[in-house]
Parts: structure tokens; sequence; C-alpha cells
């Protein structure tokens, strides 16, 4: 991470000098005033989460005390004993990182920040070397950053908004996408880690492929009128009902979920603070790279090179996105909306973006709020792992939206 950081910013800083010199006055203040902007930003997303850290940190603590998040452990011990041999059978830990999981997976970004960073700490306490990432913590966030999203309900509802004729018709490829970014993630830490591929994680990477098939068979045909409908209701009634869950048991089990909650909500308001320093250091990197105009010549240099080799350049006009993705979500998204208004959103363009859009999570904000919250330094492969994630998850759009749409 040192080098990458580092090369964000001198990359930046050497094309925007290359600017200037050639006679591009504003280029340097526009540098300037991104990093100003992106330290202000880094302040603000802190702030943003201080709440739902707070929330989720004491419905966790609810939940711990109860004794449910280790029912949930003990019920996913015979996966989780495969794929992180160091974390014992029942810890807390599995608990959280399936409900973490589970979130991303249904689109609820609000709840899956806290609760990765609530499974992140749990395996912390696991962690022999504390400023270095384990084996189970690399598995975990390269997981996250490629986690599978059965519901892409905001990316159908911007190609909506845009007048798309069909707005779900990316449905489909972005399921194809971020499945496969999932699995190459996956496959690629258990070949470095040597974990054995047996029936049990067979048999549960069957059950997410039957989980995504029976998702396009429902959701697949709807409008998307009814789709944000019925998805919305899906997500958020399962979400009371983990909170529910959480409080009634607790009850039922003696605890007092008042006085725990507020205990467990102190934690994550401390823990929110703490991450300011790293959001800083890395989204300001990215707003130089980003304002210098090396993203801009990036993507010019590959649509040459792919011109000069005979290939298809009309995705070209979507790489921005891939090239934002794995730094910014916010980015990304705004890359996405500007490729379908200059371009149109039932453009080969427009379509590829809202995949890249919905392929893959952003790996470099994920490690810099986990890995930070816990104070590692040391991510040995973390980063090339869930960049390889994005390659594939992002390689993976661009093929088949030049399949489905091309």
């Amino acid at each position: 991470m040192n080098q990458v950081w580092a090369a964000l910013l001198l990359i930046g800083i050497a094309v925007a000098a290359g600017r200037w010199l050639n006679g591009d006055t504003a280029v340097l203040q526009a540098v300037v005033d991104s990093s100003f902007d992106m330290a202000r930003l880094s302040v603000d997303i802190a702030i943003g989460l201080v709440g739902l850290l707070a929330l989720w940190s004491g419905l966790f603590r609810i939940a711990e005390q109860a004794g449910l998040l280790q029912g949930i452990s003990r019920l996913l011990s015979p996966l989780f004993n495969r794929l992180m041999p160091e974390v014992p059978p029942g810890h807390p830990a599995q608990g959280a990182i399936t409900m973490n999981l589970a979130a991303n997976m249904l689109g609820l970004d609000n709840a899956a920040t806290p609760l990765g960073i609530r499974a992140m700490q749990s395996l912390q306490t696991l962690n022999p070397i504390k400023n270095t990432a384990s084996n189970a913590q690399i598995l975990f966030l390269v997981l996250n950053t490629s986690s599978v999203t059965l519901l892409p309900v905001t990316i159908f509802m911007y190609r909506a908004q845009a007048g798309a004729v069909s707005p779900t018709d990316v449905f489909v490829p972005i399921l194809l996408a971020t499945t496969a970014s999932t699995l190459a993630g996956l496959l690629a830490v258990m070949a470095i880690q040597k974990i054995k591929m047996d029936a049990v994680i067979v048999a549960w990477l069957a059950g997410l492929v039957a989980l995504i098939t029976s998702f396009v068979y429902w959701l697949g045909g709807l409008p998307v009128e009814r789709l944000s409908e019925v998805s919305a209701a899906l997500a958020n009634s399962l979400l009371l009902a983990v909170i529910a869950l959480f409080l009634i048991t607790g009850l039922v089990r003696k605890v007092r979920v008042y006085d725990e909650f507020i205990e467990g909500a102190k934690s994550g308001f401390e823990t929110a603070v703490m991450l300011i320093p790293y959001l800083v250091a890395m989204l300001v990197a990215i707003g130089v790279f980003r304002a210098s105009g090396a993203l801009d010549s990036l993507v010019s240099a590959i649509a040459a090179v792919l011109g000069w080799m005979g290939i298809s350049t009309a995705f070209v006009d979507a790489l921005p996105v891939a090239f934002m993705k794995p730094f910014s979500g916010s980015g990304s998204r705004a890359m996405m909306l500007e490729t379908i208004n200059t371009l149109g959103v039932d453009s080969l363009a427009g379509r590829i973006a809202a995949i890249m859009q919905g392929s893959t999570e952003t790996t470099f904000y994920v490690l810099t709020v986990y890995f930070g919250v816990v104070g590692i330094t040391r991510m040995r492969y973390a980063l090339w792992a869930g960049l390889l994630c994005d390659v594939v998850g992002l390689t993976t759009a661009i093929v088949v939206g030049m399949w489905f749409f091309g």
C-alpha cells in the first residue's frame, strides 16, 4: 500500500506538471482544490459513519450477549472450518462475517459497512501479529470487495431515470460479472493459502449458484417499478427482522438490551473517529490522480493501443468507470452517469458502464476502512487479490456486455 499510495500522488503531480508546462494554467489549481475537497470528504464520510457504526455496534453487542452470533457460527462451522481454519469453531467472527456478506448481497450498504468492520474487529482478536493481515482477514476482505450483489436496484433506478427502454436488461449481466469476480477472488485466495476444495465447499458454491439462478428467475422478468418495490420490501423487511430477532432473543435470555446497546454504540463512535486519517490519505491521493488528468490519459492510451491492434473500441467510453471503481464508489457512479448522459443510457457504452458499476466493490476504500480500523499496515497479498477480483469482474462486464448488447 505504501508504493500504491505514493504512486497515485506522484503520478498525479507529474501529469499535472506536464500539462502546466504545455500551457494548461488551471490544472495545478484544480489538483490542489481536489486534494482539499477530498480531505473534507474524508471527514464527512467518517462523520456519516458515526451513527451507523454506533447503531450496528450496539445491536451486535446485544446479539453477542444473547449468544446469537455463536449460534450462527455453529451453523456455518463446516464451511468456515475449511476456509478459515485458524478461526475456532463457534467464534463470533463467523456470525459477523455471514451477516456482512448477506447485507452486501442484498444491497444494504448502510448495514454492510458497520457489519464488516465488526467482523474485521472480531478476526483481529485472533490475529497473532496485530499490524499484519491474517489469512482469515485477507479471505474475508477479498470476499467483501467482490461480494455478489443480488439486488442492484440503484443501478436500475438510474437507468430508469435516464429513460432506458428496459432498465433491468443489465440484471443478468451484472449477476454474471459479480459472480465471476467473487469466484475468482475465492479461488485465488484458496490457492495461495493452500485450502483444498472438498465436497463441503463445492456444495456451498453450488448453493450460491442455485440462489443466484433463483433470483434471476424470480426477479428477472419484473418491470422496473415492480422490481424496485419487491426488492426494497425484501431488503427492508429482512433488515427489520434481524433487529427484532436481536432484541427479542436478548429479552428472552435476560440481556439488559438498552445498557448493552449503549456500551456497543460507544465503541462504534470511537471506531468512526479512528478512520479519519486513513480516509484522508487514500481519498486525497485518488483526488490528485483524477484531477491531474492521469485517468483520462490512461483511457486514451488504452483506446489507441486497442485501435492499433484492430480490437473493437466500442466499450472504451465506459472504461473511466472501470478505472475509478476500485478507488471510489461515488467517483465510479459519477463516471457511469456521465457516460449514460453523454452517449445514451441504451448505448453499448452506457450499458457496459452500468454492468461495471455493479460488478465489484471499491477495493481501496474497503481496504482503507477495514484494515485501518484495526491498525493493520502490512496487507500482504490482500490488495493484489482484491485487484484481481476487480480485473475479473470488470473484464467479465465488458465481455458479457458485448455479448448481450454488442
